[in-house]
């Protein structure tokens, strides 16, 4: 596979791990059949914009074991530029379970991606890149992990790249007590910034979505997800937010997980394409509603 040479457009740090999931909708205490596929917030982004065309990039670390191999080879294959993505000798790959309408459970404690710090961007051109993506997964991982976010943050200021970020809280990585003031914190440094009414009911105290943009009023994009009702996005325009609603695509819902990713990369594809708000709203929508019909937090077209 012939190395890349350019910056792509597009490009998103975090972990990306090996995903258990049964084979067909149902618990895992009962399932008889599993699927192994690779997913993590970060690079489900970047595997869904590369398959909207836009050129991005996943930077992350990998154990020395064939899982990361897997990992690595399956987001390439997925047409994501994986050139800086290291491998740790001294840590496993992260591993995680699906429970299809039960949540996940975690197996990344001390993963090599928990051990990644700033230097893990050291040569990764953020500067260059359209867009720096990001999650409130991250800086929950490790005191490490944390510091990379900050750098990536701090750099990612200085230059003409625009910062996004999904809160993303997970509560099996932090409580909402802790994670609070750390996710209010990050999005606030971000240009454009995505986040679910429900999570943000349950970390910061919000009821909706103008409570949301009152407690975020730096970001000058804020989009807030409301599930199965619709997306509303806060845009500032000439001093003054432009609001806009679009709704959800009625959708026999088999697994929500993996479905916020997708939206977050349908919009921001949308958004390289100068797109505006209503279409960028409908892209996301349009790339959510694939993960949605499946356990899976990547599929290229609806299941049969």
């Amino acid at each position: 596979m012939r190395t890349p040479t350019s910056t792509p457009r597009l490009i998103t740090v975090g972990e990306t791990m090996v995903m258990i999931t049964p084979a067909r909708a149902g618990s895992l205490a009962t399932a008889d059949d599993v699927r192994l596929h690779v997913a993590g917030a970060e690079s489900n982004v970047a595997t869904h914009a590369a398959a909207l065309g836009v050129g991005a990039a996943w930077v992350g670390a990998v154990g020395a074991d064939v899982l990361g191999e897997r990992v690595r080879d399956t987001v390439a294959r997925r047409g994501v530029d994986v050139r800086w993505v290291r491998t740790d000798p001294d840590a496993p790959t992260g591993v995680y379970l699906k429970d299809p309408g039960r949540g996940v459970l975690y197996y990344r404690r001390g993963s090599a991606a928990s051990r990644m710090g700033p230097d893990a961007v050291a040569d990764v051109p953020l500067e260059d890149a359209d867009i720096v993506h990001v999650t409130g997964i991250t800086p929950a991982l490790s005191a490490t992990c944390a510091a990379l976010v900050d750098r990536i943050v701090e750099r990612v200021a200085g230059s003409g790249a625009v910062l996004s970020v999904d809160v993303n809280h997970r509560a099996a990585l932090w409580a909402p007590g802790a994670a609070a003031p750390a996710l209010r914190a990050l999005a606030r440094r971000a240009g454009i910034v995505f986040v679910g009414l429900d999570e943000a009911a349950a970390v910061w105290g919000c009821a909706t979505a103008d409570d949301i943009r009152t407690l975020l009023p730096e970001p000058g994009v804020v989009v807030v997800k409301d599930g199965a009702v619709g997306a509303t996005e806060f845009a500032r325009v000439d001093g003054a937010d432009t609001v806009t609603f679009a709704p959800a695509i009625p959708t026999d819902v088999v697994e929500p997980v993996g479905a916020g990713d997708a939206f977050a990369a349908g919009y921001l594809a949308a958004h390289l394409r100068g797109a505006d708000a209503a279409a960028r709203l409908a892209a996301g929508h349009a790339r959510a509603h694939l993960v949605l019909l499946s356990t899976s937090d990547f599929v290229d077209e609806p299941p049969q």
